[in-house]
């Protein structure tokens, strides 16, 4: 199935100065997601972080790992597979304390899955022949004393984890595969047990050449069990001199963890004004945030301004436009006006000119009936 992540925080992620172990180096501009995951196939626990494409938090959880709240808001621990120590700052508390419960579930869970595993391992390396053999020769081995040393040998080799069984007894360390052949018959002890049986020397020759192929059969099987049995040490001091490799590496770690503890009161006090300085800085980005949502408000009522702006200029282009056509329009106008008052006074000439010409037609006119009238009177007279 792979890794699938198990839970999701935001927080900015530091790093140790590799060179200086004091100082904190960013990996990260801003705020990126951290998350814990868990790989069903290995058993295993690991926090990932991303920022793009780069990873810029690869550890796997294990039981020696301690998460530290050194503040409200920021958290710390050290990975030793990176070489490296991670830091975390949260926006808040409560971020804070849900990842540090987190690390301790997970750590929990990572040293159970570890104890497990040993015991598996413990249990594939035990070998199953030699207790085999050990079973099929036992009820044998108490009949004759000197090879009843060599029982507690067979018994020692099903415990692979004590030093006996690595380095040998000094009775084991002088018994060896070739030397179980020629152990010493035992005759003294058993003529001892079988005088008060015996009836003939060709019978207790009989009887012990019997038992000696017994033993022989015995020894042959203990040679197998005791070859096999070596194979296993070779193994198991293979895997010892990897535990005291690793073991090599944590104590070159923790004599490294005592050299930084040395300067530990230099680092709290940095620490302090580190967080002294992130709050200062956070409180500063705050009011840089609220200062840049005024800036977009202001921006955004800008955007609408300019909005209107273009709106009313359109309107006002608009507008001269028609004033330019009702200007000359009035300018035709008041042109034809002034045609028209021409036209008028011309109008006005030709009437007076007219009446003038009509009052003295009318003026003849009155002028001819009075001589029409007086030479009527006088006709009549």
């Amino acid at each position: 199935m792979g890794e699938q992540p198990i839970f999701s925080t935001r927080a900015h992620v530091f790093q140790i100065d590799p060179t200086t172990k004091k100082n904190w180096v960013p990996t990260s501009k801003h705020a990126v997601t951290v998350s814990y995951f868990y790989d069903s196939t290995r058993n295993v626990y690991r926090i990932i972080s991303l920022d793009g494409s780069k990873a810029i938090i690869n550890s796997t959880i294990t039981p020696n790992m301690t998460f530290t709240k050194t503040s409200q808001k920021f958290g710390q621990w050290a990975d030793s597979r990176a070489n490296t120590v991670y830091g975390l700052g949260f926006s808040s508390e409560n971020n804070l304390l849900k990842f540090a419960e987190k690390f301790a579930e997970f750590k929990e869970a990572a040293r159970l899955a570890k104890e497990k595993s040993q015991e598996k391992m413990e249990l594939t390396s035990t070998p199953s022949q030699v207790a085999a053999v050990k079973k099929n020769v036992l009820p044998v081995l108490p009949k004759v004393p000197p090879v009843r040393k060599k029982e507690s040998a067979t018994g020692d080799l099903q415990s692979p984890l004590t030093p006996e069984s690595i380095n040998g007894t000094d009775d084991e360390r002088g018994t060896t595969p070739e030397t179980l052949q020629y152990l010493p018959e035992p005759r003294a002890e058993p003529s001892q047990n079988q005088l008060p049986f015996s009836h003939s020397s060709s019978s207790i020759n009989k009887h012990w050449e019997a038992e000696l192929a017994a033993l022989k059969g015995n020894n042959a099987k203990l040679t197998a069990a005791l070859l096999e049995s070596t194979a296993n040490v070779k193994q198991w001091k293979q895997q010892l001199a990897a535990y005291q490799e690793e073991a090599e590496r944590l104590h070159t770690r923790v004599t490294e963890l005592e050299c930084v503890s040395g300067q530990m009161t230099v680092i709290k006090s940095q620490k302090t004004e580190l967080n002294q300085t992130i709050e200062e800085l956070e409180s500063a980005l705050k009011s840089k945030e609220e200062e840049l949502e005024k800036l977009k408000e202001e921006v955004e009522s800008a955007n609408e301004f300019q909005t209107q702006k273009e709106s009313l200029t359109q309107k006002l282009q608009e507008t001269e436009e028609r004033n330019q056509t009702l200007e000359a329009q009035l300018v035709e106008l008041e042109q034809r006006l002034e045609g028209s008052q021409l036209e008028r006074e011309a109008f006005r000439k030709s009437l007076r000119t007219l009446l003038e010409l009509l009052d003295g037609k009318i003026f003849e006119l009155t002028e001819l009936r009075d001589s029409l009238a007086r030479l009527i009177e006088g006709s009549s007279s």
